[in-house]
């Protein structure tokens, strides 16, 4: 879904939305470049199936206090006509979509939650054009004006419902809260990013600790306390401290978790090809075009800022993901069948809402096959 990509070498030199300065963060350590492909026991199970037909990317699920599921995730607008028959949002659609669920297999839509004509503001609305016969990175053909809604999430932080989000065309993202304190909204634009972005680029996503204190994180390697009212960021964004590869490739879908009293960060990236049968999350000229499959990686920290040890990779083909808990304490992740890369040629149905059982393995993130098969099961029998 990510049209934007830059590298980040040793020295992580970045440009900090929002504070317009740049920030040095020094390493001398790496993380392990191999991208372990064709490990069965990482790669999302193959029991794994969409949990209904709807075109949707970048899924996100949470659990509200009262055990309902709430889902979201970057979707089309329906009814809209495609040229060449291909769905997809590159260009545009028309706002924030919600489902809900009570047991992760039957889910309820609940329509349209945040439209950008009724309820963004001017900022939100203009949009880009697009340049005549410009088509996405999947080759679908564009039309004329950048202006969608990616990577949504919804949160219960506070007594407060909230959605994060981004938009396409180098817009930035946004913060929501709802007006009427239900998950259906309608939402608004908190202060913070009232007249402009609150961060300047994408994936947007939000955290809340143990003791009350919200974060945001954004694109792909940033972090920013909010103030307690949740109204605006009560700091710049800054760089979190990392274990980067060498060089460091482009990164996408921050999350961040706590599990064992310490703090996840879950990212996505691509591996490619090495030309030697192995695989390596490090692109260069020779492989860069070669995407093979869209990989979770996970580090860990004692502190939110970092330092973040090394990364290892934790969900294969399952990026741009969250986690959450269910009722029953078990743990899951999001994914959405992407169509690029080698892998992503495998899937019957891709853009779809898929959820894989996850467990934590010394304390390591990884799916769980057992519980996958048994839970596609019984959705196949719905």
């Amino acid at each position: 879904m990510r049209l934007v990509s830059f590298v980040l070498s040793a020295t992580v030199v970045a440009f900090v939305a929002g504070c317009g300065k740049q920030l040095e963060v020094a390493t001398d350590n790496f993380s392990n470049s191999h991208a372990p492909v064709g490990d069965s026991l990482l790669t999302v199970p193959a029991s794994v199936v969409p949990l209904f037909d709807t075109w949707i990317r970048d899924t996100y699920v949470m659990r509200a206090p009262d055990n309902t599921y709430y889902l979201t995730g970057t979707t089309a607008t329906p009814g809209r006509n495609f040229p060449n028959g291909n769905i997809h949002c590159w260009d545009y659609n028309d706002g924030i979509y919600l489902w809900k669920s009570t047991d992760l297999i039957n889910w309820d839509a609940l329509g349209r939650v945040w439209s950008f004509d009724h309820d963004g503001a001017d900022w939100q609305r203009q949009g880009k054009p697009v340049k005549p016969g410009a088509v996405s990175v999947n080759d679908d053909p564009l039309d004329s004006i950048y202006r969608a809604v990616w990577a949504p999430e919804i949160h219960f932080v506070k007594g407060k419902w909230l959605i994060i989000a981004c938009l396409n065309g180098s817009r930035g993202s946004f913060v929501l809260e709802s007006t009427t304190g239900k998950p259906e909204g309608p939402y608004q634009n908190i202060k913070g990013n009232a007249e402009k972005a609150i961060f300047n680029n994408i994936d947007l996503s939000l955290f809340e600790d143990d003791n009350g204190d919200v974060f945001l994180l954004g694109h792909n390697h940033f972090i920013a306390k909010m103030k307690e009212d949740l109204s605006d960021i009560a700091e710049p964004f800054v760089p979190l401290k990392e274990t980067p590869y060498n060089p460091e490739p482009y990164i996408e879908g921050v999350y961040v978790t706590k599990h064992h009293g310490k703090y996840q960060l879950l990212q996505t990236v691509w591996s490619v090809p090495e030309g030697n049968g192995t695989f390596t999350y490090i692109r260069n000229e020779s492989n860069n075009k070669n995407l093979h499959s869209y990989d979770v990686v996970v580090a860990e920290a004692d502190n939110i800022y970092g330092p973040y040890g090394p990364r290892y990779p934790a969900i294969l083909q399952g990026g741009h993901n969250n986690l959450f808990v269910d009722k029953d304490g078990e743990w899951w992740s999001t994914t959405f069948f992407n169509p690029r890369g080698e892998m992503g040629k495998r899937f019957d149905v891709t853009c779809r809402v898929g959820l894989v059982p996850v467990k934590w393995v010394d304390n390591r993130l990884m799916p769980d096959i057992e519980r996958a098969n048994v839970f596609h099961a019984a959705l196949a029998r719905q």
